[in-house]
């Protein structure tokens, strides 16, 4: 599967948590650029993690509905690791 990481800065304890539920390719997008939420989704992204902490609403909100418009699912969380892995619980993955 398939991960896009949206925010966060030091984000190797989430990407355990991902390996470890079978993501075999992780992108990170850390968006301290301005205009980095400008970006398409990858293509072969399966699910898009969003860490709400580092993430303004406009970024959010354009990547939900890019996310939207391909049918991929969106998880929202705070960067620490056990709300990523209750929300990853809650969507089933």
């Amino acid at each position: 599967m398939a991960y896009l990481l949206v925010g966060g800065d030091r984000i190797e304890p989430i990407r355990k948590i991902l390996a470890d539920r079978g993501a075999d390719k992780i992108d990170h997008w850390d968006m301290r650029k301005t205009h980095a939420h400008k970006r398409g989704i990858p293509e072969c992204t399966e699910c898009v993690v969003m860490l709400t902490d580092f993430l303004n609403h406009n970024a959010m909100n354009h990547l939900k509905k890019e996310a939207k418009k391909a049918g991929i699912p969106v998880v929202c969380a705070k960067r620490s690791v056990a709300c990523v892995a209750c929300a990853l619980d809650r969507m089933g993955l």
